[in-house]
C-alpha cells in the first residue's frame, strides 16, 4: 500500500508580526507550524503526525515546506501568515524505483555523539556538530542508508538555530543544506526516510527530504 502524505508550500508574509517572531525563534516556528495539524494526537504530536519542515530563503521570498501524515489545514495558521499550496504526496511514492535519477535538497544536523571512557559507561557523550568533510561523508552515509546513491552533492551552510524558552535545552543546531542530484536504489528505504526524516534536529527545521525527477527544472 502506498503510504499517504501531504506537503505544504507556504510563501510567507514579510510583513506578519508573526512570520517576523518565527524566524527569530526556530521553538516558535515549530509551535506555529504543529497548528497545521488536528489536535489530540498524544503526548508526542510532531512524531504522531509526520511533521516535518524546512525553510527555503531566496533574495525575493522565503518559504517553509511543511510535510505530514496527518491532514493539513492552513486555515489554523495566524491571520496574513502567508499563501498555501497542497500537494499530495502519494503519486511521488508510486513512482519511485530503481535506477531512477532525482534532484534532491535536505537541511540537516550532522553530528555524532562523542565516545565516552568505559567508567562512563551510561552517560550520554556530548554530541558534537560535524562540518566540512566530516558533514559530506556523513549525509553520504545516511543518504546510502535511505536507499540514494548520490551522483553530486551541493553543501551550503546555513545559521544554526537554538531552542529558546524556560526547559530549552542549552545547545545550539548547527546545519547545512545539501543539493544534488541522486539515484534511487531501495524505494521501499527511501519512502520511510521521507517520511520519518533523516538525522537530528527535526523540530529545528531539520530532515526533510525532497525529491523530483532529475529531468525537471525549476
Amino acid at each position: 500500500m502506498t503510504p499517504a502524505a501531504t506537503l505544504a508550500r507556504i510563501r510567507l508574509n514579510p510583513h506578519s508580526r508573526d512570520v517576523q517572531r518565527d524566524l527569530r525563534d526556530a521553538t516558535q516556528m515549530h509551535k506555529t507550524l504543529m497548528r497545521l495539524l488536528p489536535d489530540g494526537l498524544g503526548p508526542s504530536p510532531r512524531h504522531a503526525g509526520g511533521l516535518l519542515f524546512r525553510l527555503d530563503q531566496t533574495d525575493h521570498a522565503t518559504t517553509v515546506l511543511v510535510q505530514a501524515t496527518h491532514t493539513i489545514d492552513p486555515a489554523r495558521l495566524p491571520t496574513a501568515y502567508g499563501t498555501t499550496e497542497l500537494k499530495d504526496l502519494t503519486p511521488m511514492f508510486a513512482a519511485l524505483r530503481p535506477g531512477l535519477g532525482v534532484r534532491y535538497r535536505i537541511t540537516v544536523n550532522p553530528s555524532k555523539t562523542q565516545r565516552l571512557p568505559l567508567e562512563q559507561k551510561g552517560s550520554r557523550g556530548k554530541i558534537i556538530a560535524l562540518t566540512g568533510a566530516d558533514a559530506d561523508h556523513w549525509w553520504q552515509q545516511r543518504a546510502t542508508a535511505a536507499g540514494l546513491h548520490l551522483n553530486t552533492l551541493a553543501p551550503t551552510t546555513l545559521d544554526s538555530v537554538q531552542p529558546r524558552g524556560k526547559d530549552a535545552p542549552l545547545m545550539r543546531h548547527h546545519l547545512t543544506r545539501y543539493d544534488g542530484t541522486a539515484t534511487v536504489t531501495d524505494p521501499d528505504a527511501l519512502t520511510h526516510a521521507v517520511l520519518t526524516g533523516i538525522g537530528r534536529a527535526k523540530p529545528y527545521g531539520a530532515g526533510l527530504l525532497s525529491l523530483a525527477p532529475a529531468s525537471i527544472r525549476g
